[in-house]
């Protein structure tokens, strides 16, 4: 049994591509508590976070059967992300976020600013920074420039749009489509950061 315990997760993910269901299911036997722990830490009800669970494997199974995974060496974080999107779903539909600080921009960096994060999510968090750093780098310059300004720096966008000499307006324009890009770039790497 403890032999079970050593496939690395790279196998297991191929053997369930390859037809082997039971390795899915070792695969979750193998996070079941830290990814159930987290759900119920967030959503404080343990009928919901079990249908986030389940909701959460449904994911998982469709992207794999796809052939969409591609995160070899970071199973659990991926799972985590997934988690993490459907439970910011279950708030947004039931209109209240209790547990994530939203300020109404794109919602990736509520999570990014929440200092209160355990070493399980901080592993998730820097993963979803890293990814982040890496697809902002395709915006145009304006677009990055107010981004960074108003997300990484706090600024208002009046005082973004005094320091780069341009209307208010156009600070909010750059910033809107700057957030577009993004999804797209989101979308089109079929990456995980906010479904």
């Amino acid at each position: 049994m403890s032999e079970l315990k050593t496939i690395p997760e790279s196998e297991l993910v191929s053997a369930y591509i390859a037809g082997d269901e039971n390795a899915l299911v070792m695969l979750i036997n193998r996070h079941e508590h830290k990814i159930f722990g987290f759900i119920c830490s967030k959503v404080m009800d343990k009928s919901i976070a079990e249908d986030i669970f389940q909701e959460t494997f449904i994911k998982v199974i469709r992207t794999l059967k796809r052939g969409k995974y591609n995160e070899e060496g970071k199973f659990l974080p991926w799972i985590m992300r997934i988690a993490h999107n459907l439970v910011i779903d279950h708030f947004r539909k039931n209109k209240r976020m209790p547990k994530f600080d939203s300020k109404g921009d794109f919602e990736i960096f509520d999570l990014i600013s929440d200092d209160s994060l355990d070493a399980e999510n901080k592993l998730i968090k820097d993963q979803i920074e890293g990814d982040l750093h890496e697809l902002i780098k395709v915006l145009p310059k304006d677009q990055l420039e107010v981004l960074q300004m108003r997300i990484f720096k706090e600024m208002s966008f009046k005082e973004i749009a005094l320091k780069t000499d341009v209307s208010i307006n156009t600070a909010l324009g750059r910033m809107r489509y700057a957030l577009i890009n993004l999804r797209k770039e989101i979308d089109d790497k079929n990456m995980t950061l906010v479904n």
